[in-house]
């Protein structure tokens, strides 16, 4: 079991990913901003951030450089479905080049997303 923290403004896309996640027996927590789930992992100890990339506040690629600066040890994968059809994957691989371990496309479908995670936490 790890403890994910499920970053995304959208409280359904957290209430999904957190459903299939705590399915596959991880303890979850959510933050709706990258504000949030930093200052959360500044009192919480957690294995893994799942962050949505577009988000109000502090978005996903600010949020991953602070986790790689100040928690380089904490495994994070990115998710965007992004604002137009190229927009995602040019994110994700921002994302990715910035420090995510992994990144999915929205919208994000349980068995992808825990075998994701598996995969990342695995190392």
């Amino acid at each position: 079991m790890a403890r994910i923290l499920i970053v995304d403004d959208d409280p359904i896309c957290r209430a999904i990913a957190g459903e299939a996640l705590s399915a596959a027996g991880h303890d979850c927590r959510e933050a709706d901003d990258g504000d949030v789930a930093l200052a959360r992992l500044a009192t919480e100890s957690v294995d893994l951030v799942l962050t949505d990339l577009l988000m109000p506040n502090k978005e996903g690629i600010e949020t991953i450089m602070e986790i790689r600066r100040r928690w380089p040890a904490i495994r994070i994968v990115a998710m965007s479905g992004g604002s137009g059809r190229a927009e995602p994957d040019r994110l994700l691989r921002m994302a990715a080049s910035l420090g995510a371990d992994a990144t999915l496309i929205k919208p994000v479908r349980a068995g992808p997303l825990v075998e994701t995670v598996e995969r990342v936490l695995k190392g």
